[in-house]
């Protein structure tokens, strides 16, 4: 009896030591996120356009990076060492955006290390998670669930604070904002890193092999230059993500071919899903571009908002989105405990669905916002509901992302699996880059009347895409249903062959 009930307690204290890191993290990446595109813009002096490319590059790098960062987890430095030195180089490239220089080539090298830092530490906190409730597909759901609230907690603080402090204190001094956020989660996990102690990948049971840290430290400098020349080059730009995207594609049919018959089903319907997730993130990625931009142009910064008179900062629009997250996910994390237990739970495909229903209710919120518009400027309330709806639509499809590479891809994949998801996630945001210059605003326009038709016709165009997401995410339903039907037989299989292999 006390082992049993040992067990859940102790995976409690280990998710809340990745949650905690993971929280600090976000802070950082968000309160950065929250203002790097406005900072390009009003403070450099980028066109929209440039700016919107820029950091689609540098975010589809971003999302792309933990694909070999959770390969070195997995199968060089261990996971739950590769975690921390993630976050340490994430906290240098947040302090090199601190410092008050005006050299451009700093600003590139400063996004390399930023992509580098995420590389090795976003694949690595996540695979931490499924090693913990590994074989519980409802714990995975839920966990994933307020593990994705982490991403809020930390998101919303800083995306709430580092506008102000930039507004009131300065660029830089916001940046250093972020740096603290890494310090701080990195002093946790230090504190709290025996409770991963049972946690990990193979190589972190076995002494730190020194001359492998020294190769993974000198491969992480080349790479930071290499990340630099990409985020400067629109050309390299745009090789470097179709490259990404037919790499991933081509290593995910060679493991359906190649890979043992019992394990296609699960890695067919996880091919499905991340195509899914690509479409998704194509929304994602307005936020700060389509969406910041919209702010600063075109929305009526005061509000009235229960009994009190807000101004925002167009940055901090961004924070509504984490702020609906947690409203929403313990109340999805709860529901999708409660039908797993009584085997009514909605599988992730039709959990997708939804999705895309709520993500064009969100965008057509958008759209609409144009007609009540008042000399070109709309009330901040569509952006409190656009976001709300976008929100909604997020967990239910982002948010179980890494829930289901958790539940379809076998285990000694999933690191790398992990950083798959994000090379394909890294795709679409600078898609959604792309898509964001749509609504790009020639430099000759700057009445808030001629902006805003460009910036709705944007919006009302996705809402209507994300209802082709509704048409195709139904119309796959019955193949993912049968999918996931096929994997769970081989799954069943497989374990019924390890445990007469034991008895033998």
């Amino acid at each position: 009896m006390s082992t049993a009930a040992a067990a859940p307690a102790s995976q409690t204290r280990a998710f809340v030591t990745i949650w905690l890191i993971e929280l600090w993290e976000r802070f950082g990446y968000y309160g950065m996120a929250a203002i790097l595109v406005l900072y390009m813009v009003e403070k450099v002096g980028f066109r929209d356009t440039e700016a919107n490319l820029v950091w689609g590059a540098f975010t589809a790098l971003v999302y792309a990076a933990p694909a070999i960062g959770g390969w070195v987890g997995d199968h060089i430095l261990g996971t739950r060492r590769t975690v921390p030195i993630g976050a340490a180089i994430l906290a240098l490239g947040y302090a090199m955006l601190s410092l008050p220089s005006q050299n451009l080539y700093f600003l590139y090298v400063s996004m390399g290390v930023i992509v580098v830092g995420n590389g090795l530490f976003k694949a690595n906190a996540a695979n931490m998670v499924r090693r913990i409730y590994e074989g519980d597909d409802a714990r995975i759901d839920s966990a994933f669930t307020l593990y994705y609230m982490a991403v809020n907690v930390g998101s919303t603080v800083s995306q709430l604070m580092t506008p102000w402090i930039k507004d009131n204190y300065g660029w830089h001094a916001a940046f250093a904002f972020c740096f603290s956020g890494l310090v701080l989660g990195l002093i946790n996990y230090a504190l709290m890193l025996r409770t991963l102690n049972h946690i990990g990948s193979p190589p972190d049971e076995k002494p730190v092999r020194w001359d492998r840290l020294g190769m993974v430290l000198g491969a992480s400098l080349l790479s930071v230059f290499v990340a630099t020349f990409i985020v400067q080059y629109s050309a390299a730009r745009d090789i470097a993500v179709t490259l990404a995207g037919l790499t991933i594609l081509a290593i995910f049919v060679y493991m359906i071919v190649a890979g043992e018959r019992r394990e296609r089903a699960g890695l067919i319907a996880a091919l499905i899903l991340i195509a899914q997730i690509i479409l998704f993130f194509i929304f994602y990625s307005q936020m700060s571009t389509s969406l910041t931009l919209f702010a600063l142009h075109n929305v009526e910064w005061k509000q009235n908002l229960l009994l009190f008179d807000v101004t925002w900062s167009p940055g901090q629009y961004q924070a509504l989105n984490p702020i609906w997250i947690m409203l929403l996910s313990p109340i999805l994390a709860w529901l999708y405990t409660h039908l797993g237990k009584s085997w009514r739970d909605l599988p992730i495909a039709g959990k997708f669905v939804l999705g895309f229903v709520v993500v064009a209710v969100g965008f057509f919120i958008f759209g609409i916002s144009g007609a009540t518009a008042v000399n070109g400027k709309v009330s901040s309330w569509y952006m409190v509901w656009g976001y709300g709806f976008y929100s909604l639509g997020e967990l239910l499809v982002s948010g179980l992302g890494l829930a289901m590479i958790a539940r379809y891809v076998p285990a000694r994949m999933g690191g790398f699996m992990m950083g798959a998801f994000f090379v394909a996630t890294g795709v679409s945001q600078y898609l959604g880059s792309i898509v964001a210059n749509l609504a790009s605003i020639p430099q000759n326009i700057t009445n808030p009347l001629e902006s805003l038709p460009i910036y709705t016709s944007l919006f009302n165009k996705l809402g209507f895409v994300a209802v082709c997401g509704i048409v195709l995410a139904i119309a796959l339903l019955p193949l993912m249903k049968k999918l996931s039907s096929d994997h769970a037989s081989d799954a069943a299989g497989a374990a019924a062959l390890r445990t007469v292999a034991i008895e033998e």
